[in-house]
């Protein structure tokens, strides 16, 4: 375990009631949507906010991506990995496709400062490993780039980390800062409900971008 987990999370906190290989799970195709509607159009307004929907936005990176990744409109250039070859093939927005599991091996194949920004939607309670994966976006990131992360209280239960099935939806926020909070290199981190009021699935934004180091 890396010790930045042992030291700031209870053990046991990123184990999963599934330990077997997310390979085996994720090999079935579910072109289905995984948040509702309004929550989905949550997401591409916080996109559209941010700039990332125009031609002028810069690379984007989306990991743990799938077959719809929720831009409005398409940015500038889109790059997404995930685990499921057909579910990417079937993102039309896409410009670049990586097939990844970032629980196995966190690197992302892309050079220092390479995207404008990073999405990861309704993915972040998958990750095994947060703090490599938030340390590797950061890397990725050109400076004062936007690491976007949005969730609900939705999830395959399973392969979900015990410590996000233990708490509530505050909870889960806060689980979210602090991976940005103990992972060097990003400003102070923004939370959001984006549809307070919704009769369906909420939707929550934890965002922050990378620091600019100044000499």
């Amino acid at each position: 375990m890396d010790q930045r987990h042992a030291t700031t999370f209870p053990p046991g906190f990123f184990t999963r009631s599934d330990e077997a290989d997310d390979s085996d799970f994720y090999a079935f195709d579910r072109l289905v949507t995984h948040i509702d509607g309004g929550a989905i159009a949550a997401v591409g307004e916080l996109y559209n906010e941010l700039g990332l929907c125009v031609a002028s936005s810069g690379p984007v990176l989306d990991i743990c991506s799938s077959w719809i990744s929720h831009f409005p409109t398409k940015p500038e250039r889109l790059v997404i990995t995930g685990m499921n070859e057909a579910e990417l093939a079937a993102n039309d927005m896409a410009d670049e496709r990586l097939v990844k599991d970032l629980n196995a091996d966190p690197v992302l194949p892309f050079a220092d400062a390479a995207f404008a920004a990073v999405t990861c939607c309704v993915s972040v309670d998958y990750l095994i490993k947060p703090l490599d994966v938030f340390a590797e976006v950061r890397r990725v990131l050109q400076p004062d780039g936007m690491f976007v992360c949005t969730f609900s209280n939705r999830c395959f239960p399973t392969k979900a980390i015990r410590g996000w099935l233990a708490t509530d939806d505050v909870g889960r926020c806060r689980i979210v800062e602090t991976y940005f909070e103990i992972t060097t290199g990003f400003d102070e981190p923004t939370t959001q409900l984006r549809n307070p009021g919704a009769p369906g699935d909420p939707l929550y934004a934890v965002s922050a971008s990378r620091r600019i180091t100044r000499s």
